[in-house]
């Protein structure tokens, strides 16, 4: 058997430091044999015994065909010493060694035996793509390695690796390089036209390459509609080339001709999606056509939706899919995209844990025992709104209670889908062959145009008449997709097909059962604009007959970054949905009609089904709701007036000037922070604005002071004083503590020889004395000083202004009046 692999070089030292430490990482470049060598050459190492080799893949594919590889090079039958098990596949035997799985499978595994006793080694490959099943995999094989299974091996691989992010969660382990042996590869840089389509740049591009090099040729596409359209160009051109699309849902034979030589020895030109940057090995491919993008999935929180986004290729995986090129020999890569534009990309690819929905991971967690993420070692941490979403979710479809897994989530787990299919799955039992149908379709590509409409049932009727051999308007590739899903469901379900006429309400109660918070009212008859259940709007397109349902479950729909598009919906019957609804009580201030208000509504989520008045509302709800309906319109809703202002002044001065004592913060933000315990047991009678403005407030707002200091208010800080004339003064109060103002007319203070003061002698008013037409005159705390000083200018003026008044020439002595007083000659 040959060796003649660059990994080989390594070997001897993977095996070295496998044997003295826990977790190893290896790195080595695409090509270098790590997938198909490395493995079955570690299944005699003493360290390993009798025990087994688990090895993940990213991918289904890239796990068949590396067990296939495998195998071939062992001269063996897949199942034998290497197997494979993939969703609804599973390929081993008592002799199997190493199991090639998919990410999914290996979580699985993990939860039915959390020791995985038959297990010595576990490699994680591909692990820069970071994918979220990788990254839950490692977490948990960490865990379980360092509390249950201290003999257990770990090795992580892949092309291209952050080793830093990885040693700083993993300390103390060991790095092994493989150099490997890559040839070298011209990169040319193509800049198509910025009008084109994508698909007839790279038809173009495709036929030059055709012309200027030898060999067969990959090509990068974002998605499969991007390959169909490519081929169909490709075909249209009659090359003499064989053309084949490469992606995951492809048929397994279909995959394989698009991997293998063509014996014949005819050119081949294989359409992928970004599947073929890694793990697979495509024999003969010496040029590379990289339009630049892939399909990623993203994960929005605030809708709960993930959507696929076509993106720009990292450098990294740009680097990746070139050095596809370079396996056999010196290759070639063609970039649509100028090297200026590659210098910008952003350098790799970010994990998928950062955007993805964590439904299925959190699902996982719960099983695992774990409560809080952070109890894992992850090398990126799970983003707390996603986390919060997830379980959300999880708590509305039954599988958690309280973080805690439910019998039902458990049954949930166990099914190899999304929480929420599963979920769908489980709901009627005599429903089971409706919801493996449509089941199936929602994790398939639509197989109907979508002008046809959003309606689901017609994408059912044409998979149950296609059954049938009935002709039919969808793509039947997709059809067979679909019926193969199904049927591996009904195999496991133990279930056969029914190809009746579906019925629209239970399609619309399953689709219900998977996505409750996308049930939708219509906010008009007939408009298009329906609010969902988590509150977004979302639309149909114009004119789909769907439009005349006044209820949809929505299955497929995207965020939008406005109102979101309905894609994919059937009606669904309101009566169905009584059961679902929560009866919530509405208690509110209505700021128009000035009035509380209380209304018993059945709702689901933040849709209406029906409303009546509440016959009564209970204490604690009137008194919040009146609490923050002063806290909304402000302490005006009291009748608050100058008296209150001053009252708050005036405490506001004392706290100021006596800090000692404890006089509690009365401005308005401190009020409305508490107004929930100082205005609450006054509310039993208030129901509407008037009810307010009748408040006894005097009395309420001196509940606020404590008792030891009330009796203090009005002599510490009196809201009056008293001048020689006999009249009492309003003292002005400020809230920060500034002397108080008092405003009197000069001829009231005649006789009185200091300035008044408050607060135990401790503070001095502001005098603003007045003329008899109350005209400021002077603004002192110095009375004293004026009687002195400045009284005799101002009786000069005063005298010619107001001669019917008396000024006397000696104000210390001279009697306070009120009124005018005649001057004496």
């Amino acid at each position: 058997m040959s060796m003649d692999y660059p990994i080989a070089e390594v070997l001897p030292l993977v095996k070295a430091k496998l044997a003295q430490h826990p977790v190893v990482i290896l790195q080595a470049p695409p090509g270098a044999g790590k997938s198909t060598i490395l493995p079955w050459n570690l299944v005699h190492e003493s360290w390993l015994g009798e025990k087994k080799i688990i090895m993940l893949e990213p991918r289904k594919l890239a796990a068949r065909s590396v067990a296939i590889r495998m195998s071939d090079l062992l001269q063996q039958q897949v199942g034998e010493t290497i197997g494979y098990r993939v969703r609804f596949e599973n390929v081993v035997s008592q002799k199997t060694r190493v199991e090639v799985v998919t990410e999914g499978i290996l979580t699985r595994m993990l939860q039915q035996d959390n020791m995985l006793e038959d297990t010595g080694l576990i490699i994680f490959d591909e692990f820069h793509e970071r994918s979220l099943h990788a990254d839950l995999a490692l977490a948990l094989c960490l865990q379980m390695q360092q509390i249950l299974r201290p003999d257990l091996k770990i090795l992580i691989m892949s092309a291209t690796l952050d080793t830093e992010s990885i040693s700083a969660v993993i300390t103390g382990a060991p790095t092994v390089v493989s150099e490997g042996r890559q040839y070298p590869v011209s990169v040319i840089h193509v800049v198509p036209e910025k009008t084109a389509p994508l698909a007839a740049s790279t038809t173009r591009i495709i036929q030059r390459a055709l012309r200027e090099q030898k060999g067969d040729l990959l090509v990068f596409l974002p998605g499969t509609a991007d390959i169909f359209r490519v081929q169909s160009l490709l075909v249209a051109d009659g090359l003499t080339a064989n053309v084949f699309p490469l992606y995951g849902e492809l048929p397994f034979l279909k995959q394989q001709e698009a991997i293998t030589p063509n014996k014949s020895g005819i050119r081949k030109i294989v359409l992928s999606t970004s599947i073929s940057e890694t793990s697979l090995t495509i024999e003969g491919i010496t040029t590379v056509i990289d339009t630049g993008f892939s399909r990623v999935p993203r994960f929005d929180p605030r809708s709960g939706l993930t959507r696929l986004e076509t993106v720009k290729v990292t450098r990294d995986a740009a680097d990746q899919r070139a050095g596809r090129a370079g396996r056999l020999g010196p290759g070639v890569s063609y970039r649509m995209w100028s090297d200026a534009t590659h210098n910008m990309l952003q350098k790799s690819r970010q994990p998928e844990i950062l955007d993805a929905d964590l439904s299925s991971l959190m699902l996982e967690l719960a099983a695992w025992g774990v409560r809080d993420v952070k109890e894992l070692a992850w090398i990126t941490q799970p983003p707390a709104g996603n986390v919060n979403q997830a379980r959300d979710l999880l708590t509305q479809l039954g599988g958690l209670n309280e973080n805690i897994i439910t019998d039902k989530g458990r049954k949930m787990l166990r099914l190899p889908t999304h929480p929420r299919i599963a979920h769908m799955l489980l709901a009627d039992p005599d429903l089971l062959p409706l919801s493996i149908d449509v089941a199936s379709l929602l994790e398939e590509r639509d197989p109907i145009d979508k002008e046809s409409g959003a309606d689901l049932i017609l994408r059912l009727e044409a998979l149950r008449k296609w059954r049938k051999n009935v002709h039919v308007s969808a793509d039947r590739k997709i059809l067979e997709r679909i019926e193969r899903l199904a049927t591996n469901w009904r195999r496991l379900f133990k279930v056969t097909s029914d190809n009746s006429p579906p019925i629209d309400s239970a399609v619309g109660a399953l689709i219900a059962e998977a996505y409750p918070e996308r049930i939708a009212r219509q906010l008009e008859r007939h408009s298009p604009r329906y609010k969902l259940a988590n509150a977004r709007v979302v639309r149909l397109p114009d004119h789909d007959p769907l439009i005349r349902e006044q209820w949809l479950a929505i299955a497929l729909l995207d965020s939008g970054v406005g109102e979101g598009k309905i894609f994919m919906a059937a009606a669904i019957d309101e009566a169905s949905l009584v059961a679902r609804a929560a009866d919530r009580e509405v208690v509110i201030w209505d700021s128009e009609k000035g009035m509380i208000t209380g209304m018993l509504e059945k709702k689901i989520g933040n849709v209406t089904l029906s409303s009546k008045p509440l016959p009564s509302i209970a204490e604690g709800t009137r008194s919040d709701v009146l609490c923050d309906a002063v806290r909304q319109e402000g302490l005006r809703l009291l009748n608050w007036s100058d008296v209150q202002e001053n009252w708050q002044a005036r405490i506001m001065s004392l706290r100021t000037w006596r800090p000692d004592e404890g006089w509690p913060d009365v401005s308005t933000p401190a009020l409305m922070a508490t107004v929930k315990d100082w205005l609450s047991p006054f509310l039993s009678q208030v129901t509407r604005r008037q009810d307010f403005a009748r408040l006894e407030l005097d009395g309420i707002l001196s509940s606020i002071i404590p008792w030891n200091l009330s009796s203090k208010l009005d002599v510490l800080a009196p809201v009056r004083i008293s001048v020689p004339s006999g009249s009492l003064i309003k003292l002005n109060y400020k809230e920060d503590g500034s002397p108080p103002v008092i405003e009197v007319r000069l001829q009231e203070v005649f006789g009185l020889l200091e300035t008044p003061t408050i607060n135990e002698g401790r503070t001095k008013v502001l005098l603003h004395l007045l003329s008899p037409g109350y005209k400021p005159v002077q603004v002192t705390q110095d009375l004293k000083s004026f009687w002195q000083v400045a009284y005799h200018e101002v009786r000069k003026e005063m005298r010619m202004r107001y001669p019917r008044h008396h000024w006397p020439e000696d104000p210390w002595t001279a009697e306070a009046v009120r009124g005018a007083r005649r001057r004496m000659s």
